[in-house]
């Protein structure tokens, strides 16, 4: 379980025992509640960036859909004007 051994996890839990004693019930109930709501903001916040994105791919979509329809009306091959990609020749030390 979480990739702890049945050895470390009873050290643990004395570890536990010792510090909490009698409280050790009521220190578990907080600590579930706390990471209970960690983890709820946690998706809240993953869901925000969902939402980002996806109005974002939306944007992109309807923006190359605006772009590849006026090039649709004067579409010619020669227009491409994009160098192509150069890079230095490597002249080895002589």
């Amino acid at each position: 379980m979480f990739g702890l051994s049945f050895f470390e996890m009873s050290v643990i839990g004395i570890i536990a025992v010792v510090l909490f004693g009698g409280n050790l019930p009521e220190v578990a109930r907080k600590f579930g509640h706390s990471y209970s709501q960690l983890r709820r903001s946690l998706h809240d916040v993953q869901q925000q960036f969902r939402e980002a994105q996806r109005d974002v791919d939306r944007a992109m979509a309807v923006d190359n859909q605006s772009k590849s329809n006026a090039k649709a009306g004067s579409y010619d091959e020669d227009e491409d004007d994009t160098p192509e990609p150069s890079a230095p020749k490597f002249t080895p030390p002589s």
